[in-house]
């Protein structure tokens, strides 16, 4: 079979489209033939040697996975061969085979295509963990989403309308993206590529500030998304796409009892309770229309390397999707 791995750290140009033996499904386990892959920045840090945890080289990306179950190990009571099923896994997504156990994956509603459900899990699981876990975003209360044209972005904003939220601020880099980004369910814009945001992100809280921020740029950002915070506002990292890690004085979050607070999806997913409700909730929001998923373009496998600087280069809106 084919597959995408990397066996040194940097650029997208240390990705190669290779030949890999074909994985056998263990006890308990089942061979799903991959008919869709999702594309995170997570893939594009392991890549760079700057993800969250370690990443032993070498190494195949991937961990969002929807296809078709061609194979079973023993001991497999759920599912049986030609079932459409999804599931987010450690690694090793970007291949056209992957063997993966029968308890981590979840039925694919027929109504819904391998490259939607793709999109869901990571960073579907992430958009409302993040807001609802961590940030404990109330009924009423403003929440300002960055980057929110993008994969978390476009999910976030309309899971907090879902949710309740008063003002959705959305920013992103162009008025395309702000567009979009209206289209699910903002209620302010803001470009963050312009001078300014800042003041106007207290303009349209009256001065107030955000009661809860999502934040996954770094650098500057982060510290400039601080001064947008209200009394008792929560501000939620789970990245640092710029590459750049903030530094700011713990000291300055007392004044105003504000908090700063680090999501990790790992964590979230070793609590099966937290997992399976909030998973399940998901589907039911997608299944019945409130929750649409943005598919920002599908590509071959073998364009991974492409697929990963146009990811960098925030250009793209919504989900990108690779295809073995």
């Amino acid at each position: 079979m084919k597959i995408v791995k990397f066996e040194q750290y940097g650029g997208p140009e240390v990705l190669h489209y290779t030949d890999a033996e074909r994985p056998q499904p263990k006890d308990g386990e089942v061979l799903v033939e991959v008919k869709a892959v999702g594309v995170n920045y997570a893939d594009t840090a392991r890549r760079e040697g700057k993800y969250v945890v370690p990443t032993k080289l070498p190494y195949v990306p991937g961990s969002e996975v929807a296809g078709v179950v061609v194979e079973t190990g023993s001991g497999v009571t759920r599912f049986e061969k030609g079932a459409r099923v999804v599931a987010l896994i450690e690694s090793s997504g970007y291949a056209e085979y992957v063997a993966i156990p029968e308890q981590i994956l979840t039925p694919v509603p027929e109504g819904v295509s391998f490259e939607e459900a793709v999109a869901l899990p990571l960073q579907g699981l992430s958009a409302y963990h993040i807001l609802k876990t961590m940030g404990r975003l109330e009924p009423g209360e403003t929440v300002l989403i960055h980057a929110a044209a993008g994969g978390v972005g476009t999910i976030a904003v309309q899971l907090a309308k879902i949710f309740g939220a008063g003002k959705i601020i959305a920013t992103a880099s162009t008025e395309e993206k702000l567009f979009h980004a209206e289209k699910m369910g903002a209620t302010h814009l803001v470009n963050y590529s312009e001078d300014g945001w800042v003041e106007r992100i207290k303009e349209i809280t009256e001065g107030k500030g955000v009661d809860v921020a999502l934040e996954m740029v770094g650098g500057t950002v982060f510290n400039d998304t601080l001064k947008t915070l209200a009394p008792f506002g929560r501000l939620v990292i789970f990245g640092a796409a710029s590459g750049e890690q903030a530094t700011f004085a713990p000291g300055q979050l007392m004044k105003r009892n504000q908090s700063v607070i680090g999501f990790f999806l790992p964590q979230i997913m070793r609590h099966p309770d937290l997992f399976q409700r909030s998973f399940q909730e998901l589907l039911e929001y997608m299944n019945s229309g409130q929750l649409k998923l943005t598919i920002g373009g599908t590509y071959p496998l073998e364009q991974a390397a492409d697929v990963h600087k146009l990811l960098q280069g925030r250009k793209t809106i919504g989900k990108l999707v690779l295809k073995p």
